[in-house]
């Protein structure tokens, strides 16, 4: 081990990028449409990813960056970059991202789906029998309900709304002198109703066209008596980070609703158009919508990869897609007629999707019909299109219960949904706490009250994921149903706090930003470094999606510089430098991108009072996280479960050698060398053992009942 340093001697300065390392994070997710080992069709669900992830970050990351430029804000990051330097990067970066991509589209996917029947043919490639089912489709499907626009004098360039697609066409009109050879410009925004991959029912083999392909084939019959010399699919990325002084406004809902309109129109930050486009054209477009030729992207092929998930869902073909399985439900929760009997004996733990979703909303739903429920409150962040979880609240209102929902209007990209899941429950009756001036409501929490005897009693259920039964079924999270009066006395105290005006409530079980989270996980973090350095064992794991705070990474070098054994496991963003010599000798990073998204927050200290302590939530270690909304973590005090995440669902973690990436300080990310008996897959492993936990049930069932054991 290297001398080790006293804590007050200064920190190296060593961080990543945040805006580079979220780059290098999009690239882990293209490389796994690259993987032949998955199964085809998910390959192409990973290519789609691509493009949602990249939408995401120009909106928000790259929009803000390019605010600063206009406002001549030289705020440096956390490694010392600027916001011009940053976005050299970006786009440096973003560019190869791209390239790739395509490459795999054309060099990997097309060619490999080709193979198995699922064909995406250019207009080139098309058979006569398919170009006149294709025209009749045009004529009939898609002519109808579109607005060519010739951009003139007369005709103003039309607003094109954030990532919608549109269709520029260059126009010859024969009718001009010939020495006027300055093309017209036209633009065709293609509303979204349109489905944009046809399948062209033709013949018995599966044939795809994108929407844009069969526009620019029959483009000519939305001009007649013009030429069209070329036609280009492009698409426009705007700035959509909503920004207003909260305290400024005193109806959120309806501000939202402003900011969500204003936003379609927001200033643009990304063109992305196909190849090939005519240059005069391109500059009078770039000239319109006020963008610098950097930020413009060409595509080799379709625009925006994401509508391949409509694909996805078309091609009924099992052997091309993961394979299925049932989640594993507990018996005592998939048979009993009360949940709230089973919770009251012992803490129970689920791990989605490996364990079923059903029992949290089978939760909510007989609190809604259980005349001994007087009251629910729930949080909600996110939420399904068909959301039981709010069919339940509203039924439970409609039954005389008190039924409290914190929205979270500002949820990212779900604020339209969240509006309209607010009017409804309020027309139900529910009281609907929409937003919290200054913080997002980001914690996982539904907190019933029920009369038993002559008292009343709690019980709570915490989560890392939302409440959204859809994701749920894709996301890898955590579910902690308890009972115990000191856990849910501090949930019920902090709903009092978030629908009333206690500005410092106090917790002992529960981490709550921004109250106690932050000064909590440095207190844990130095207690671990303490421990090291007087000769005793210390430890910390943590599973998290970012880690960006500066404090929280200073405080992981002192520990690591202490001796302390630190294993982090980060999906995405970590701007903290591991296996620096005299910095982070003793501090491993590795990013786990698999079958399932990532997305549990689980976190170990080997130094507690009695004995290490575990905690699970919603919370990434990000000034955000910290500092900006409301986030819980929630400790795990029964000893089985604690047992489970620290014997079971961490080891099978660090041992992954199959999905798992290991970050390495020059900031690449590297296989990890399997060990002796070939692959791990962590994932795997918890499927196998879900479905072990299935037959193990039966098994007891049927000896339960005194029928024959299956064996």
């Amino acid at each position: 081990m290297s001398a080790k340093k006293k804590p007050e001697e200064p920190i190296t300065k060593a961080y990543f990028n945040r805006e580079l390392s979220w780059l290098a994070f999009v690239k882990r997710v293209l490389e796994q449409a690259y993987t032949e080992s998955y199964p085809l069709l998910e390959r192409l669900r990973y290519l789609a990813y691509v493009c949602v992830n990249l939408d995401e970050f120009f909106e928000i990351r790259v929009a803000g960056l390019l605010q600063q430029v206009d406002s001549n804000i030289d705020e440096k990051s956390i490694d010392g970059l600027g916001p011009i330097e940053q976005l050299e990067q970006i786009q440096k970066r973003t560019a190869e991202i791209v390239k790739d991509q395509y490459q795999c589209w054309h060099d990997k996917l097309l060619p490999a789906l080709s193979e198995k029947g699922i064909q995406f043919k250019a207009k080139d490639e098309l058979t006569k029998a398919e170009l006149a089912w294709l025209k009749h489709y045009f004529e009939h499907q898609v002519s109808p309900v579109l607005t060519p626009l010739a951009i003139d004098p007369a005709h103003p360039f039309p607003q094109i709304t954030n990532k919608s697609l549109n269709i520029l066409i260059s126009l010859k009109d024969p009718s001009r002198p010939r020495k006027n050879k300055d093309s017209i410009m036209a633009i065709v925004p293609v509303p979204r109703i349109l489905p944009r991959v046809v399948n062209v029912d033709v013949g018995k083999g599966q044939t795809y066209v994108f929407l844009s392909d069969i526009i620019g084939l029959y483009a000519a019959q939305l001009f007649p008596g013009y030429t069209i010399k070329g036609v280009w699919a492009f698409r426009i990325t705007r700035n959509s980070d909503l920004y207003f002084d909260e305290e400024e406004v005193d109806n959120l809902l309806k501000k939202i609703e402003e900011e969500l309109h204003r936003l379609r129109k927001g200033a643009a930050v990304r063109l992305e158009i196909q190849e090939g486009v005519d240059e005069s054209l391109l500059k009078r477009l770039l000239g319109v919508i006020n963008l610098p030729p950097q930020y413009v992207f060409r595509m080799d092929g379709p625009i925006n990869f994401f509508r391949l998930l409509s694909v996805y869902e078309m091609i009924h073909r099992p052997e091309l897609k993961f394979k299925s399985f049932l989640p594993f439900t507990p018996h005592a929760l998939s048979r009993s007629e009360s949940l709230f009997g089973v919770i009251a004996k012992k803490d129970t733990l689920l791990h989605h999707p490996y364990d079923s979703f059903h029992p949290v909303v089978e939760f909510i739903q007989q609190a809604a019909r259980d005349p001994q429920v007087f009251a629910i409150k729930q949080t909600l962040y996110r939420t399904s299109g068909d959301s039981p979880v709010i069919e339940a609240l509203k039924e439970a209102s409609r039954n005389g219960k008190q039924v409290t929902v914190l929205m979270e209007l500002k949820a990212r990209f779900d604020e339209a949904n969240n509006i309209q899941w607010t009017r409804e429950l309020e027309e139900a009756g529910v009281h609907v706490v929409y937003g919290f001036v200054g913080l997002k409501i980001h914690c996982k929490c539904c907190l019933l009250v029920r009369q038993e005897g002559d008292s009343l009693k709690r019980y709570v259920h915490l989560g890392t994921g939302n409440y959204n039964p859809r994701t749920a079924k894709t996301y890898t999270d955590f579910s902690l149903f308890t009972a115990r009066p000191e856990v849910t006395a501090e949930v019920a105290a902090l709903f009092n706090a978030l629908t009333g005006a206690s500005s410092s409530p106090e917790f002992k079980e529960l981490l709550v930003a921004p109250f106690n989270l932050h000064a909590s996980i440095q207190e844990y973090i130095l207690r671990e470094t303490e421990n090291a350095r007087a000769g005793k064992p210390a430890r910390i794991i943590a599973k998290i999606n970012s880690l960006v705070d500066q404090e929280t990474i200073d405080n992981l070098y002192k520990a690591s510089q202490a001796g302390v054994s630190i294993d982090l496991i980060i999906r995405g963003i970590c701007c903290l430098i591991p296996e620096v010599k005299g910095v982070s000798d003793n501090i491993r990073v590795r990013s786990l991108l698999g079958r399932y998204l990532e997305h549990s927050r689980v976190f170990y200290f080997e130094n507690a009072p009695d004995e290490p302590r575990v905690l699970l939530g919603s919370a990434d270690w990000m000034p955000r996280n910290f500092f900006r909304r409301i986030e819980v973590l929630f400790p795990i005090k029964d000893a089985k479960l604690r047992a489970k995440i620290v014997d079971e669902v961490l080891p099978a973690l660090l041992q992954d050698t199959q999905h798992a990436k290991a970050l390495k300080p020059d900031g690449s990310y590297k296989k990890i060398s399997p060990v002796k008996g070939g692959l791990v897959s962590a994932q795997d492993a918890f499927i196998e053992e879900a479905e072990a936990a299935e037959v193990r049930q039966k098994q007891v069932v049927v000896k339960d009942s005194g029928e024959p054991d299956l064996e």
